[in-house]
Parts: structure tokens; sequence; C-alpha cells
């Protein structure tokens, strides 16, 4: 058993058989009620600290904004990996191990009362926006491909790029680390990148890997930046037959 197949049999079994114990609870309703409830979170944080800054307003229309995206995006395309059952002490882990810790930003706008230079914040809502429409196209594309057709899904969003999901997810999350000015969400993210992100994405490529058109696949796309020129001349032409020798 590879390194990878290790982690992640330990990592499913912290989220999902935790304790053990009945699993009544669905992973999608612990995960959208930290997304639909960072919305209410950051106001009452705000009304808390009575910090009403332009950045603290900002970080709540943002990470907010997203959370209800994330509620409509379930309800119109839901991901079916978050459908599973979790035990009530792996609730908890997926919780206190990763979706509160997205918090910490926050917390650290409110209550330092950090206040980020215009120029950041207009550079971090350009990034959240490009990150939620590749992340929201992407999987809404996956969603009702994988739906009519099962296979391998090469065009749109997934061209060039290989995790479009993927990239737009840390892209909109890095716009939320980079309004709080502290290197804290930053080793949140690097802890959740390296952890879930980077195994989920190993484990889809091994999944991916059965399908015969893999392998151009690969060559004509990025892992999880896209791919803007061709790897080679011999991926994007149909070689030409040698000529017969006259010896």
């Amino acid at each position: 058993m590879s390194v990878l197949e290790k982690w992640l049999k330990v990592r499913d079994w912290l989220s999902d058989d935790l304790l053990g114990g009945p699993k009544v609870l669905k992973a999608a309703w612990v995960i959208n009620a930290q997304k639909g409830g960072t919305l209410p979170f950051v106001l009452a944080l705000m009304w808390a600290y009575d910090c009403w800054t332009p950045t603290a307003w900002t970080y709540a229309a943002l990470h907010g904004s997203y959370g209800l995206c994330w509620l409509l995006k379930h309800v119109t395309f839901p991901d079916p990996n978050w459908e599973k059952r979790v035990t009530f002490a792996g609730a908890v882990t997926m919780w206190l191990a990763a979706l509160g810790l997205y918090w910490i930003a926050p917390v650290l706008i409110v209550t330092r009362r950090i206040e980020a230079p215009t120029w950041l914040l207009a550079v971090a809502t350009l990034v959240y926006v490009m990150g939620v429409v590749i992340m929201t196209g992407s999987d809404a594309q996956k969603y009702f491909t994988l739906k009519a057709k099962r296979g391998l899904i090469t065009d749109g969003f997934f061209a060039r790029i290989r995790h479009p999901n993927y990239l737009g997810e840390m892209m909109l999350y890095g716009a939320f680390a980079a309004l709080s000015m502290h290197w804290a969400p930053w080793l949140v993210l690097a802890y959740i990148w390296v952890g879930l992100f980077i195994p989920n994405m190993l484990r889809k490529e091994r999944s991916m890997s059965r399908y015969p058109e893999w392998a151009s696949y690969v060559r004509r796309s990025g892992f999880l930046l896209p791919r803007l020129l061709p790897a080679s001349v011999k991926d994007e032409t149909v070689p030409t037959p040698a000529a017969p020798s006259r010896t």
C-alpha cells in the first residue's frame, strides 16, 4: 500500500467512521452548515466587536456570498461525494480539523481591526470572483456531463487543466486569507491543500487513468494550472509515415 493510499484510508476513517456508532449525518449537512453559517457568523462577530470597517464588510460580502453560492450549488447540482453518511465523531472532526479553521481569517480581521489597503480589497475581490466562477462552472460541467454520459471530460473548463474546481477553490480561499494580512490563514490553507486537496486530486488522477485517452489528455493539460502551450509538436500533429528505404 502506497503512502497516498495509507493517508487516504486514515483521513477517510477520521471523517467517516471515527469512534464508530450510527451514521445518521450526511457529510453535506456538516459542510453546508459551515458554508451557509459563515455570513451570519462574520456579521455577529462584527456586531460583537463593533467593527464595521471596509475590510470587515468586504470579507463578509466575499466569504458570505461564497457560502450562499455553495448552498445554491448543492441544491441545483450537489456533489455526490458529500452524500455519504458519517458518524457524530467524524462530523466533529470534519468541523474542528478543517471547516472551522476557515473562520480564523474573519476572527483576525475583526478582533484585530485589520484594515487592508484599497488595492488589496480590489485584488482580493477580483481573484475571488474568478475563483468562484471557475469552481462553480467546472463543477456544473462535471455534474451535468457525467449525468448524461460517463467518461473522461476533456473540453470546456477541463480542456487545458485537469482540476479546475480545486484551482478555483484555492483562488477564492487565497483571496480570503490575503484580506487578513496575517500568516495564520495561509498556514491553514497549506494544511488543507496538502492534506486534503492534493490527495483528492491524486486519487482522481488514479481513477481517470483507466480511460484509453488519458495519456494524450495528460500531455495537453496541466495538473493544477492550465497548459496554454502544447507539450510538443508531436502531441499536436499526426506523425507522417517514414519514406521507404532505398538501400
